[in-house]
């Protein structure tokens, strides 16, 4: 027997060559690859660029670094420029959002709860048809909810966009948290109800502390839909001093008069912040919950 092979009777076994693929492939794929990955950064290197840049300097250049004359003129007046100091836009989407999540998380866990753990009449019916909602489109829905809430006086409040949270409308988190549940074993529904639990006690000290991936994927996904949201918010809020980012980077935006780029692109490289923040904290959570959801 040598280094480089090995007799197993009258048979020698070589070790295999390794199937490495020649210099320029290998070369021409990461160069490829980083040629997407410099495409797909790009409009963010020159929204931040830009937003240093003197006002008439903006629109005149690809290039992305603000060079000579870069300046903090967009974020001073950006702060400010909306009447409201823009920190009172960011409070309003954070109240915005940390409602929906809390709503999303107690309603889609109980929704997904009954359909994974307890059994009722017409329980596939019903899941059939909750499912069915994730297909129907959302501009179907926007006159008949739109005409209930202002019947009901809620328009011009943040009510319409945190009460439906309450009310497990989002399938999609729903059908998360059935899959994660149901590979939960069953034997701890049979040990929880010989130490008394009842179908609460079950989903609540049993259930919730298992399901903290799917949760966490819940929230971070309800907070950066919920934080990038446009056209609910722009339906239901007309109050200035009710703006969420979204509705106040809008702002910067006038047809009529001198639009203030500087400060928009100012205020924009500001509301990415949370987003990445609220991800990079959570990464590993979002990833476990996608990553085990399903998997038996």
């Amino acid at each position: 027997m040598t280094t480089s092979s090995i007799d197993v009777g009258r048979v020698r076994i070589r070790p295999r060559a390794k199937n490495r693929k020649p210099l320029w492939r290998r070369i021409a794929k990461h160069a490829v690859l980083v040629l997407g990955a410099v495409l797909m950064i790009y409009p963010l290197l020159w929204m931040f660029g830009s937003s240093f840049k003197p006002e008439s300097q903006i629109l005149g250049t690809a290039n992305p670094f603000p060079g000579h004359g870069a300046n903090l003129k967009g974020y001073i007046s950006g702060w400010s420029a909306l009447g409201f100091p823009f920190w009172r836009y960011f409070l309003n989407s954070f109240v915005i959002c940390a409602l929906c999540i809390v709503g999303n998380l107690l309603s889609c866990s109980l929704a997904a709860f009954a359909f994974a753990r307890l059994e009722f009449r017409f329980k596939g019916k019903m899941f059939a048809i909750m499912m069915g909602t994730i297909i129907l489109p959302f501009h179907v829905l926007v006159v008949p909810q739109f005409v209930l809430f202002r019947t009901m006086g809620m328009v011009d409040t943040i009510l319409p966009l945190v009460v439906p949270k309450f009310l497990a409308v989002d399938a999609f988190f729903i059908f998360l948290m059935i899959q994660f549940m149901r590979n939960v074993p069953r034997e701890l529904d049979e040990a929880a109800a010989l130490d008394g639990c009842g179908p609460l006690g079950l989903y609540w000290r049993i259930m919730m502390p298992l399901c903290l991936p799917a949760l966490a994927t819940t929230a971070i996904f309800t907070f950066i839909f919920t934080y990038n949201d446009f056209f609910s918010q722009l339906l239901y809020l007309s109050d200035t001093s009710k703006f969420t980012v979204p509705l106040a980077l809008r702002s910067f935006i006038d047809n009529t008069a001198t639009s203030n780029y500087a400060g928009l692109l100012a205020m924009s490289s500001l509301a990415l912040l949370p987003v990445i923040g609220f991800f990079l904290v959570f990464q590993k959570l979002l990833v476990e919950g996608i990553a085990t959801t399903g998997i038996k």
